[in-house]
């Protein structure tokens, strides 16, 4: 069938953007219209903004700086995910740990540093939005120097937890550890990437967790 004027396109992922700098809000605003798949639904210059916009527009992602006037954006994203508004990728610094942590146990989808080039930003969000975490590099070891190094500033978990997981879903969980995305978890497992998907969403259940990253983070405590 020939594609007409009237026939619609692909739909484009709807991004909330909040950072209360307008000079930077205005910047990744500029990025993300760029991508032709990317469609920018609102701005926010606070984390209640944000917050309340996020339950008007029903985003798919919000863009959520840390550090924002009124209502930080770790309490606007532990409010966005629980409400399931919609996913948030965490905008930070590389001296700001504490907000990491706090966004990771809020349940935030991915974390990227604000020096982050433009094309990395828009695949960033492009992988959040197939249900996928994206966690900038620096930030990753900052994560796992974190959960490594002893003594330990938070507890691990008790491998109990696991008793709920098949073992598909474990291995599947395994995978996250690794940070493997779900087309080369469904490679490695020989499993279908839809399949993928429905394991990670019982896992993530089972685990009483909000976001692959927590899992990816679990993983790694326990060495699954």
């Amino acid at each position: 069938m020939t594609p007409t004027s009237d026939t619609p396109g692909p739909r484009k992922i709807r991004v909330l953007v909040a950072e209360d700098q307008q000079a930077v809000r205005a910047g990744l605003v500029l990025i993300l219209r760029s991508a032709p798949d990317i469609e920018v639904a609102g701005e926010a210059g606070d984390g209640e903004e944000a917050v309340r916009l996020a339950r008007e527009l029903r985003p798919d992602l919000v863009l959520m700086d840390v550090q924002m006037p009124l209502l930080d954006g770790v309490s606007a994203t532990r409010r966005v995910v629980a409400e399931r508004l919609a996913d948030v990728l965490i905008l930070t610094t590389f001296d700001l740990d504490e907000y990491v942590f706090g966004a990771l146990r809020a349940g935030a989808a991915g974390f990227l540093l604000k020096n982050t080039e433009a094309r990395d930003l828009i695949e960033a969000v492009r992988t959040v939005a197939r249900g996928e975490g994206t966690i900038a590099p620096a930030v990753t070891r900052r994560l796992i120097a974190e959960f490594a190094a002893p003594p330990r500033r938070h507890p691990a978990p008790d491998p109990a937890v696991l008793k709920p997981l098949t073992r598909r879903e474990r291995e599947v969980l395994s995978c996250l550890g690794e940070g493997l995305s779900n087309a080369q978890i469904a490679e490695r497992l020989d499993m279908a990437e839809a399949t993928v998907k429905t394991h990670v969403s019982r896992l993530l259940n089972k685990l009483d967790l909000r976001s692959r990253v927590q899992a990816a983070v679990m993983a790694q405590e326990l060495g699954v």
